[in-house]
């Protein structure tokens, strides 16, 4: 057996290199990150051949000193930790003092940098055993990476195409530019401009970078957050569920600034969106989560990709009732780019409603029945009013988002007119939606505790020691959750009660699924999604069928009841309830004006 020896600090570097530098992105992040961390306020990204070629990182920051270069391109030297109570609450992005001797022992990196004030700059090269040499540049740091992987062929040799590489760089610079909004970013690639974006120090500013980033269609279907509990922040942007994807490729989150991809924060973004998206699609965001940074723990990755939380559970909760909240408080009015739907129900005192009749449907619509044909007559005379010369702004405030019924289409669809043009509504998915979320309302209604059924025959269920021991600790939350669940043994446990809905379900796989999501995630929203399901069923049975034919007044109540109920944009199954074809698009259709 060979004799044990020290490794040579050049191997040790380029070992550390394998965790730190995957690819040319990896070069990026951790480049970029320490600009960030200078203060700079512009950043330059130069990138030749996908960063295979060259990568150069310009920034106007604070600059590195002379005498500390050196130290710079050196292991385990940094400025932004002197203790481990440091190390506990980190709030820079790179911290460790291994990224630019990393990215040092398998390239040809050059430093230059000039702090502010200071008479010129200092430039040094990695390779080369000499001292810093003075240098023409402004104030801040230079970072020139090139020839990566010239001299570890068995890496270089597992890059990908120059288009690929280019692509998971531009992937990396989205997210850094999106987590730091008021700072400036340059992207160019082969001599090219590809993203030029200046400080974005206000809400129009940033909205304006996310359009640019993630486009256009994302940007005009936003719903801002802006929650705040102790402890906790949640600010940014969901798409609204009928802008959603194929992929999981347009979501961003960052925690204290930092861009992360985490289970747990999937899980919480996935169960709110799980009444209103379509199945297999995936929705949008961009999300920031502000918290104390001794309650995570940022060491976890070696690339810095993942987090710890420390309350698990909490931040789970947290995330989960504020998008789910702000998912169902969209009314159509915010779905709708007009000024005119500004104001919140704008039809209160004389808005029909559908009236319940036995059983569990809404299988007639009635209400103020007088004060619909009075609305409809003034809305028709406004309608045949001239534009020119008379001031139709308040008039128009006082017609609904969804307009007035005009007729209904097959017996499926109903028209309807308001001040952009055509509301076009698939009836039995909205009404679908309205009875699916009453009959929710009064499950919530009959008390906190789900429902039980005792069992007539109680079984038992064989788990894992950790399994058993999470029921006899949680036996108060199984107990709200509608199951009476004791423990009988070290890996046994005997179930005495389910819930009441779910006397049909495979109670044994639904209570390993429990066991397995409190495991995973510290809670589990599996009784909720068990009973929404079956709720979603009866609704749909309950709800007005195609061929029905309905009055003007009867749709009239349908339009006023959609605007008042939450997700009332998706039917229980995820699929849009109603349409928006303003004016100005039916006009480009028929061609009228050109």
């Amino acid at each position: 057996m060979p004799h044990i020896q020290t490794l040579s600090s050049h191997l040790v570097n380029q070992i550390a290199a394998g965790e730190v530098v995957e690819r040319p992105s990896s070069v990026v992040k951790e480049l970029v990150e320490n600009s960030l961390d200078s203060a700079a306020n512009s950043i330059v990204v130069e990138i030749e051949a996908g960063g295979i070629k060259l990568i150069r990182v310009t920034d106007d920051g604070s600059g590195i000193d002379r005498d500390e270069l050196g130290f710079a391109i050196a292991r385990h030297a940094t400025s932004k930790i002197r203790s481990l109570d440091d190390l506990e609450q980190i709030g820079s992005l790179g911290f460790r003092g291994e990224a630019l001797p990393s990215i040092a022992s398998v390239s040809r990196l050059s430093l230059c940098s000039r702090p502010a004030g200071t008479e010129h700059a200092w430039r040094i090269n990695a390779r080369e055993n000499q001292d810093p040499a003075p240098s023409a540049s402004s104030a801040g740091t230079v970072v020139e990476v090139r020839e990566l992987f010239y001299n570890v062929p068995a890496r270089k040799k597992f890059l990908r195409t120059e288009q690929t590489e280019y692509k998971h760089i531009e992937s990396l610079f989205k997210n850094l530019a999106l987590s730091h909004p008021s700072t400036g970013f340059k992207l160019i690639h082969n001599a090219k401009v590809i993203y030029q974006l200046p400080a974005a120090q206000d809400k129009q500013a940033r909205q304006q970078r996310l359009a640019v980033l993630c486009g256009k269609a994302f940007a005009e279907s936003l719903i801002e957050i802006e929650v705040e509990t102790e402890g906790h922040r949640l600010s940014g942007w969901v798409a609204l569920p009928t802008f959603n994807r194929s992929q999981a490729d347009m979501q961003y989150f960052f925690v204290n600034q930092r861009m992360i991809k985490d289970k747990l924060v999937s899980h919480a973004v996935r169960q709110a969106y799980q009444d209103v998206m379509f199945h297999g699609r995936h929705p949008a965001f961009v999300l920031f989560l502000d918290m104390d940074s001794r309650q995570l723990d940022v060491n976890v990755h070696p690339q810095k990709h993942e987090v710890r939380f420390r309350n698990s559970r909490l931040v789970h909760d947290f995330l989960y009732r504020s998008l789910h909240q702000a998912l169902a408080n969209v009314q159509p009015e915010q779905q709708i780019d007009s000024p005119a739907f500004a104001m919140q129900n704008s039809v209160t005192d004389s808005t029909p409603v559908l009236s319940q009749q036995s059983g569990l449907g809404f299988s007639t619509f009635s209400r103020s029945n007088t004060t619909i044909r009075e609305t409809n007559a003034a809305y028709a005379s406004l309608l045949s009013s001239p534009a020119a010369g008379s001031d139709t702004s308040h008039d128009e405030r006082e017609i609904p988002p969804l307009g007035f019924a005009i007729a209904q289409l097959k017996g499926i669809y109903i028209l309807a007119e308001n001040t952009e043009g055509l509301i076009v509504v698939d009836m039995h998915a909205a009404h679908e939606r309205i009875v699916y979320e009453r009959m929710k309302q009064n499950a919530d209604a009959e008390g906190g505790d789900v429902i039980k059924q005792p069992l007539l025959v109680p079984f038992s269920v064989n788990v894992s020691q950790a399994e058993a021991d999470l029921v006899e600790e949680n036996e108060a939350l199984f107990n709200h959750l509608g199951f009476t669940v004791e423990r009988l043994g070290v890996e046994q446990i005997r179930i005495r009660a389910i819930p009441a809905l779910l006397k049909n379900a495979d109670t044994e796989q639904l209570i390993r699924d429990l066991l397995a999501d409190f495991t995973e995630y510290g809670q589990s929203e599996r009784i909720q999604e068990y009973q929404n399901a079956m709720l979603s069923t009866m609704a749909c049975h309950a709800s007005v069928r195609a061929n029905r034919l309905l009055s003007i007044d009867e749709m009239n109540a349908l339009l006023r009841d959609i605007e008042q109920t939450e997700r009332s944009g998706q039917c229980n199954h995820g699929r849009p309830t109603w349409k928006q074809l303003s004016l100005d698009q039916l006009d480009k259709f028929f061609k009228r004006g050109q």
